[in-house]
């Protein structure tokens, strides 16, 4: 199976890259990890904050298959504990899926048709973060995952 994270807008911060990278080339040890960004909108001025969901929801759903298992990451979605979301990640592991994709949204969140798409949200906290921090909070998140299930000594119980 492949873990995607797909988001909308390249990371700008250099720091923040650098350690994104970190991350992902960990998980490659455990299994396969992309990042998938999608350009942001150009021309968005004249856009409401509907109207940019809605485009930005487009470009989201010309990126997924069918048969893939979609999981937002939004603010109202599930929370869990790190071991939680870790047996979270081994029943999808074990469910045969080819493609699980987790979505960081634009700025203001997702459209009405990504909700309909979606078979999963998840909120990596109650507070709010900037779209670039979710990115590295997410890949640290996803390789602790692994390093539980593989009980190694990264995570601290």
């Amino acid at each position: 199976m492949t873990i995607k994270l797909l988001c909308i807008g390249k990371t700008d911060n250099r720091e923040l890259k650098q350690l994104i990278e970190i991350y992902k080339k960990r998980l490659q040890f455990y299994n396969k990890f992309e990042i998938d960004i999608i350009p942001d909108l150009k021309k968005t001025k004249n856009l409401d904050e509907k109207q940019q969901k809605e485009k930005e929801g487009e470009l989201i759903l010309a990126k997924i298959q069918n048969s893939d298992f979609l999981v937002l990451l939004d603010e109202n979605g599930k929370e869990f504990s790190s071991e939680l979301f870790s047996e979270y990640i081994q029943k999808r592991l074990n469910s045969g899926l080819k493609q699980l994709i987790f979505v960081i949204g634009g700025p203001y969140g997702f459209s009405e048709a990504i909700y309909h798409r979606a078979d999963a949200k998840v909120a990596l906290s109650q507070m709010t973060f900037s779209h670039q921090m979710v990115r590295l909070f997410f890949t640290e998140q996803l390789y602790r995952a692994f390093t539980i299930l593989k009980n190694e000594p990264y995570h601290h119980r």
